[in-house]
């Protein structure tokens, strides 16, 4: 019989906490801007955010991410990256989710180790950034030596089904001393099979777009006309049910 993963669902608001603790998963991943892979939150988002998962009876983990784009960061970006990640853990988080490369493309263990102290004990998620380095399974050895709680990988494919059997040697190299998590197009229609790899938890955003479209163009993005994200409730109890939760 499959054991059934944990679920954390990726969030931007308070409404998609209050959705995840309907849902019944175990945290969140609290971010903005999703659409450009999720940046760190407002200070305000995270606090009301907080209080809603402390109701909701659920974890919040935050993305700390200082902008689109790759994982090899400036040393102001460093900078900002390890003030963000007090901060959140200051307002209530508990945890962050992280990741910087080096030029070569490969875990830059300096930065993670500054930014891992910089979390004081508190849980850390090494995020996709796994999934573009050149060999994932030394990624997940350096990350478990750094003592990170948990990897969000897609078996280093765009979406997780089609990185499966690279999930599956994660899982199996991992030894249960550091939590492998799928993500990236995980819905209703693949929920099952994936859990059937022995992962030790499913993340999803279950999300939706809402179109506004006023006429003027407000951000150099293709489709930056209007519209953003929400979390959409059916979607996420659709993504449970499949499990047979």
């Amino acid at each position: 019989m499959t054991r059934i993963p944990a679920l954390e669902i990726a969030v931007q608001d308070p409404a998609g906490v209050r959705i995840a603790g309907e849902v019944g998963a175990a945290r969140v991943e609290l971010a903005t801007a999703l659409a450009l892979g999720g940046l760190t939150p407002s200070p305000a988002t995270l606090e009301l955010s907080v209080e809603a998962a402390r109701a909701a009876g659920v974890e919040v983990h935050v993305l700390v991410r200082p902008r689109g784009g790759d994982f090899h960061y400036t040393a102001d970006e460093i900078a900002v990256t390890e003030r963000d990640i007090r901060r959140v853990l200051e307002a209530g988080a508990d945890g962050v989710v992280i990741g910087a490369l080096d030029a070569d493309g490969r875990l830059d263990v300096d930065v993670m180790t500054r930014l891992r102290d910089a979390a004081e004990g508190a849980s850390v998620t090494l995020h996709r950034a796994i999934d573009v380095t050149p060999d994932p399974l030394a990624t997940l050895d350096a990350a478990r030596a750094l003592g990170l709680r948990r990897v969000l990988t897609s078996g280093g494919a765009s979406a997780a089904i089609d990185g499966i059997e690279t999930l599956r040697t994660l899982v199996a190299a991992a030894e249960g001393r550091i939590e492998i998590m799928a993500g990236s197009g995980v819905d209703p229609s693949n929920a099952a099979v994936l859990a059937g790899t022995g992962v030790d938890a499913l993340h999803f955003s279950a999300k939706r777009s809402v179109v506004s479209d006023g006429g003027v163009r407000m951000g150099s993005a293709a489709d930056g006309v209007g519209g953003y994200e929400v979390t959409d409730r059916d979607i996420a109890f659709a993504v449970r049910d499949a499990l047979g939760s």
